[in-house]
């Protein structure tokens, strides 16, 4: 096998990779104490569900968020001895974390609303309610715009999470709004638990998509067939390659890893077969700059079982 030696060149946007991230999760918890202060206080002068349901995805926000910094500070740590692929499947699992709170969260509203529905209470207060909205939702885009340069920057995937629940909330802030204006203007009482369902609803999908993308990173998911593609046309344009078999590649934090076996003439000398794997990697870490690439080299033609050959096409 062949490590490349190009590996140190990518270490600093790695470590700047790790800073951002850390940052990020210093904002996000920072905005949901924030927002849990002042949605608490507008819910006790409101008595608004609509309200409370809000309340109730910023609590969840802070204890997500808590644990995305807990997993991320964990997940960019480099790896040790015991963990020689490094520590990048602590984002998943903080993601997968985050997912249950926001299901949690949303059959929690759910109970609430029907609640409201048998016993159905005037929202009091309206215009504070309003306003408590209206702050959350500069909040939240302030918020979102730094995470949206972070993911852009290091492919987060628990920023990412992140992210996409805070942008159910501007929904959610959105809807909030509406609920109290609408309960106000009309004076019937259950628009404001039928706003808080469709929150619910809206927070449960969004931790559909977040615990499914947990899961891909968890179970090692291949890269996309783009970049599974873009990899045999980098290999394959070598023209002292004559094939290639068992690409395989996962993500991992702030790593992609990209292993493979490729097939050289079986009369070349080792040190050539390593100059040419060498050359392979600094091509494929110029387009993957995060990726470890670890390449073992065959004679081509050689007869032997081949893990393309177990997996169905």
């Amino acid at each position: 096998m062949s490590a490349s030696d190009n590996n140190n060149k990518t270490i600093p946007s790695v470590d700047n990779g790790a800073r951002l991230r850390k940052w990020a999760t210093y904002a996000s918890v920072s905005t949901a104490a924030v927002l849990i202060v002042v949605k608490l206080i507008a819910y006790f002068l409101t008595d608004s569900v609509s309200l409370l349901s809000s309340l109730m995805d910023s609590t969840m926000d802070a204890f997500a968020s808590i644990v995305m910094m807990i997993g991320v500070h964990h997940a960019v740590r480099p790896a040790d001895e015991d963990h020689r692929y490094g520590h990048g499947k602590f984002e998943a699992l903080a993601s997968m974390t985050q997912a249950v709170f926001i299901a949690g969260s949303g059959v929690f509203l759910i109970f609430e609303s029907l609640h409201r529905f048998v016993s159905p209470k005037v929202i009091q207060n309206s215009m504070t309610g309003i306003w408590v909205m209206i702050f959350a939702i500069a909040m939240t885009f302030l918020l979102l715009a730094f995470q949206r340069y972070v993911i852009a920057k290091t492919n987060s995937v628990a920023i990412a999470a992140d992210s996409l629940h805070y942008k159910a909330d501007l929904l959610i802030n959105l809807a909030v709004i509406v609920a109290i204006l609408l309960s106000k203007l009309t004076l019937w009482p259950y628009f404001d638990p039928i706003f808080a369902i469709a929150i619910a609803v809206i927070l449960m999908r969004g931790a559909w998509e977040i615990g499914q993308q947990s899961i891909d990173i968890l179970a090692d998911k291949e890269l996309s067939q783009e970049q599974r593609d873009r990899i045999y046309d980098i290999v394959l344009a070598n023209p002292r390659v004559l094939g290639m078999h068992d690409l395989r590649t996962r993500t991992s934090g702030l790593r992609d890893f990209i292993e493979m076996h490729m097939e050289l003439d079986g009369t070349m000398s080792v040190s050539d077969a390593h100059d040419i794997s060498d050359e392979i990697e600094a091509v494929l870490h110029a387009e993957f700059p995060s990726a470890e690439v670890m390449i073992h080299q065959d004679p081509h033609g050689i007869d032997e079982a081949r893990l393309d050959d177990r997996i169905p096409g």
